[in-house]
């Protein structure tokens, strides 16, 4: 699996993010499944990467979609809740 998620600073309205990536994250590794994270924060080919792959039908009505994002590869396999 790919995970995309940025390393993001604890401001109070980032929090939530940050728990999301923390809980994907912490479910792969007590199932060792193996993974790499694609930090979107920094990088704007990554960013680039997850917009245009995430579905236009799993896309926010506004705005960009928001991480954790979860790909097999490049298959998309949805945010936290549909993990």
């Amino acid at each position: 699996y790919i995970v995309r998620v940025p390393p993001i600073p604890l401001s109070q309205s980032l929090k939530p993010i940050k728990k999301k990536q923390q809980d994907v994250l912490g479910f792969l590794e007590a199932n060792k499944i193996g993974f790499e994270e694609k930090d979107i924060a920094a990088n704007e080919e990554n960013r680039k990467w997850m917009r245009e792959n995430v579905p236009e039908n799993s896309r926010p009505a506004t705005g960009y979609p928001l991480p954790p994002q979860i790909f097999n590869e490049s298959q998309y396999r949805g945010v936290r809740k549909q993990f």
